[in-house]
């Protein structure tokens, strides 16, 4: 069609993980930054700017054993991530927010929320680990 264009990203897997959840690195044909998303079963599409992100919102989502966002609004919080602790619960704030952020409402130096988040990614690492020894059997 004359006059029209069509603007396409290409899309490659950044991170793969069991049961079928992955990151998605999105490069838009404009050449802006990519974009990080999240795909899990079940679960609506996340995008974030940077893989780090991304990556942690994968840990959180493992090391509770998946959650669903929806009907949380934009600033809820999953009940699956407020019943599994501190720890998961710092690492989902300092998603939507920051670590600073996170921090402060916890009344606490960033360096501990910081340990939250690798208590966190331990956590989601053990049980990737355990789920693909099962998957494997």
């Amino acid at each position: 069609m004359p006059g029209h264009t069509t603007t396409r990203s290409e899309e490659s897997v950044y991170e793969s993980y069991v049961l079928d959840v992955r990151i998605v690195e999105c490069r838009p044909a404009d050449a802006g930054e990519p974009r990080y998303r999240f795909e899990g079963p079940e679960h609506r599409d996340v995008t974030f700017e940077d893989p780090e992100t991304a990556t942690l919102y994968a840990d959180v989502y493992f090391a509770v054993n998946g959650f669903v966002e929806a009907e949380t609004g934009d600033r809820g919080i999953p009940p699956e991530i407020v019943m599994a602790g501190k720890d998961a619960l710092a690492a989902y704030m300092s998603i939507q927010t920051s670590v600073r952020w996170t921090a402060s409402f916890y009344g606490a130096e960033p360096q501990r929320i910081e340990r939250y988040i690798s208590s966190v990614r331990a956590q989601a690492d053990r049980l990737r680990e355990q789920a693909r020894r099962e998957h494997t059997e």
